[in-house]
């Protein structure tokens, strides 16, 4: 399944009494096909993975498969502190019916490069679905080098990576590894627009659980190099970007989520966002319709 274009790691609904909210959930996944959305992200950082069950991961991974249906891929998070529990939580992502692992360095571990070298080819080797390589420093403090990536590249099992950092000099450095069997994805929504300006394949996203046909519209323009309409779009989009940083994600987008009708807070310690943030969550509610309605009526082709 190609793996590019806008992709969403989505946040988990939760119900007031903090449960899965499955109804929510399957609204979402529904809501993500109706948006144009070209792949989603089950249980990664966005969705409080480390905040689920083994029998709520397992839910919600075959809820979103059978919702799916194979339009879209599937990507499971699947990373974990130590390898052998990177490769359990793979195969049983394999097992509910994933198409892909998301895997993210090791968090708090801090591994070296040439152990990360070992833990995802270890990984790759057993953990019985494709490898999508992500990395997110500021919240791993782990950052795996583009020199280590090339000596990832060319397993056949390892497909792309979500790179999170910023600077333009990473993502050249990572664009110079890609391939037609290796995807560079954007895993910054304010940064996205350069990235794929610039040939990243797509983005994995925060914002477009809430606003996925924006998102769509950014990424079909970006990849298409259609820069002065994609930086228009970029632009109606930066307030949201600021919106979705101001606290520990996923707390701004699940703000914005309840307010559109998909579940109802977060686990702890996440708490919800502060009052300080709460009137801007208000006025970019009010924002989301008519940017989505904008986007889809302006909608380019794929």
């Amino acid at each position: 399944m190609s793996l590019s274009g806008s992709i969403t790691a989505l946040a988990t609904p939760f119900t007031v009494a903090g449960d899965l909210d499955l109804d929510a959930w399957r609204r979402l996944l529904r809501q993500q096909l109706d948006g144009g959305t070209q792949g989603i992200v089950v249980a990664g950082s966005t969705g409080e993975a480390a905040a689920l069950t083994d029998a709520e991961y397992d839910i919600l991974l075959k809820t979103a498969v059978e919702t799916v249906a194979g339009r879209i891929p599937v990507l499971a998070g699947t990373g974990q502190m130590n390898t052998a529990k990177t490769i359990a939580q793979t195969r049983r992502a394999a097992a509910a019916g994933a198409d892909l692992a998301l895997v993210v360095t090791p968090p708090y571990v801090r591994p070296t490069q040439a152990g990360l070298i070992a833990h995802f080819n270890a990984v790759a080797d057993q953990g019985g679905l494709p490898v999508v390589l992500y990395n997110v420093p500021g919240r791993t403090g782990c950052d795996l080098l583009p020199e280590t990536v090339a000596e990832l590249v060319s397993h056949p099992n390892i497909v792309g990576i979500k790179e999170a950092r910023s600077e333009p000099e990473r993502m050249s450095a990572l664009l110079a590894l890609r391939s037609e069997s290796f995807a560079v994805l954007s895993g910054d929504d304010p940064t996205a627009c350069r990235a794929m300006l610039a040939g990243a394949d797509g983005l994995i996203s925060v914002g477009s659980n809430a606003l996925p046909r924006s998102f769509r519209k950014l990424c079909d323009l970006s990849r298409g190099r259609e820069r002065a309409a994609a930086e228009r779009q970029d632009a109606r989009m930066q307030d949201f970007y600021a919106f979705f940083g101001v606290e520990s994600n996923p707390i701004p987008v699940k703000a914005l989520l309840q307010r559109l009708g998909y579940g109802a807070g977060l686990r702890l310690p996440l708490l919800p966002l502060s009052d300080a943030h709460v009137a801007e969550a208000d006025r970019l509610y009010d924002a989301t319709a008519v940017i989505e309605e904008q986007s889809g009526r302006e909608a380019v082709a794929a």
